[in-house]
């Protein structure tokens, strides 16, 4: 795409985390565009309901870049092609080698495509992505190779496709980030049930945390909570460790990158928050030193092996930001009222005046913590639907 033109973009997050992102890309000085109808509505078809939701926005090349580096909230960033509608394969196929695919192939690369198809008389998936690769092909005058998409397993010069088709109104979309954004690239070892990073950031900027006063997460795993917060307190940028798709895309200059790193990461003068994270299981506290340890923000956090009944809070009060066991996935469900009520007692004995932050299922498990939580911000983790409660002890 043309360095200085504006594109219609979008910023897929997980629904809930929406306010955040809006106020991320704010900051960043990008403008939110209002669309008609919303193109990301979480449906049954969606291959992943955890990036369905989002916020439309307009931004150069320059401003793709800076979005994939700094959104700690986003799952992926897209670049919207102009919509048509197509109602039978070869206007499909027409109409979308008309699309400047140039932009983002170069000889060598191949493609990968995920499909939604709703109420339209194009209604077979694997038919419309044969068709388009067709167009792009015919577009480019040179193969490009289909393969699958894999998350956890992507390669240089394979650029994901998405493509939607609601009452034969087809809307195209070129990722810009590669794997999902929550793979910041220093977590290789994760704890059981492990949190993504762009949700730890929203329960974060849920929180309100002001970034100096003391931060403790009694239930820290492999640390994604207490190392997305130290990243975000010395001002390094959530894309800092990763590689994304734009820098396969021709034209790409590296130099930019290193720029635009220098522009957003704003280094604090003053001293570091004190961080504090621990948990009852030995090999999850070495997952996390480990983790820390690989984006260099081992120093800024304190680490321990300790059960909940064991913390030990700073005297000047701070948040405690956390994501207990939820009982479905790892322990039983018989032991979580015993667990909350432990943290509620905790609490009210070592954290007076602390804010307090938690993920939970329901308000039915939040409320043996004795606590009276806020209605919580509806969110989801894992597949399941569950809330950010939150209070003051």
């Amino acid at each position: 795409m043309p360095p200085l033109v504006k594109e219609l973009l979008f910023a897929a997050c997980t629904p809930g985390l929406e306010p955040f992102v809006l106020g991320e890309l704010e900051t960043l000085g990008l403008i939110r565009l209002i669309e008609p109808e919303s193109l990301e509505t979480p449906t049954s078809e969606q291959s992943d309901l955890e990036e369905s939701g989002g916020i439309p926005f307009s931004g150069t090349l320059e401003d793709i870049y800076r979005a994939n580096l700094a959104l700690r909230c986003a799952s992926r960033i897209l670049v919207r092609m102009p919509s048509f509608r197509a109602a039978a394969f070869p206007e499909l196929k027409r109409k979308a080698a008309q699309l400047p695919w140039e932009g983002y192939f170069s000889r060598g690369h191949s493609a990968a495509f995920r499909v939604t198809c709703h109420k339209s008389r194009l209604y077979h998936g694997e038919a419309v992505a044969e068709h388009v690769a067709a167009a792009i092909q015919d577009r480019l005058g040179f193969p490009i190779p289909r393969t699958k998409w894999n998350e956890g397993a992507t390669k240089d010069g394979l650029q994901l496709i998405l493509i939607r088709l609601v009452h034969d109104t087809c809307t195209i979309s070129v990722d810009a980030s590669g794997p999902l954004l929550h793979r910041r690239g220093y977590r290789l070892a994760t704890a059981k049930a492990p949190l993504r990073e762009t949700l730890a950031c929203g329960m974060l900027f849920a929180s309100r945390w002001d970034k100096t006063a003391p931060l403790m997460d009694p239930f820290c795993g492999s640390g994604t909570l207490p190392i997305e917060a130290a990243l975000w307190s010395r001002g390094i940028a959530p894309g800092h460790f990763r590689r994304f798709s734009f820098m396969n895309w021709p034209g790409f200059d590296p130099q930019k990158i290193q720029f635009l790193l220098k522009s957003l990461e704003k280094h604090p003068i003053g001293p570091p928050p004190m961080i504090l994270a621990s948990d009852r299981d030995k090999g999850a506290v070495r997952v996390a030193r480990e983790n820390a340890e690989r984006c260099g923000m081992l120093d800024f956090i304190r680490f321990s092996e300790r059960p909940i009944s064991a913390i030990e809070a700073p005297k000047d009060p701070g948040w405690v930001v956390s994501n207990p066991p939820f009982g479905i996935r790892i322990g039983q469900r018989n032991d979580l009222r015993n667990l909350y009520a432990q943290l509620g007692k905790t609490l009210r004995a070592k954290c007076p005046g602390w804010k307090v932050t938690l993920l939970c299922l329901n308000q039915e498990w939040i409320r043996y913590a004795g606590l009276i939580f806020d209605s919580g911000i509806p969110v989801l983790h894992g597949g399941r639907r569950v809330r950010i409660f939150g209070t003051r002890v």
